[in-house]
């Protein structure tokens, strides 16, 4: 007889993935799941469906059928711009370099 609910180790061996990966989903509301006291368990059948669902959008997005969400590749952040160097020659090393030797 196969159980109702599942729990996180039990998905993840069914559906053949990590159970961090279970653990991500649920979190992100990917997945749905149903708690007793603290105890996370899972209907197979309404995970199968929710990541059907979450996979059809996911190729829409990667197809080019919905507007992008974020920046093209490679232009994510922004960066700090470089600090240009100093004009003037500081520290220790310079010091030394411009030092006469008495002899």
């Amino acid at each position: 007889m196969k159980k109702d609910l599942l729990t996180v180790k039990e998905l993840a061996a069914e559906l053949r993935m990590s159970p961090k990966s279970i653990q991500r989903a649920y979190r992100k509301e990917e997945i749905p799941v149903q708690w007793l006291g603290r105890m996370a368990r899972f209907n197979l059948a309404k995970v199968q469906r929710a990541m059907e669902r979450n996979g059809r959008s996911r190729m829409r997005r990667l197809n080019g059928n919905a507007i992008p969400q974020g920046a093209p590749a490679g232009q994510g952040r922004r960066r700090a711009q470089q600090k240009r160097p100093r004009s003037v020659r500081r520290g220790l090393v310079s010091q030394r370099s411009e030092r006469t030797v008495h002899g």
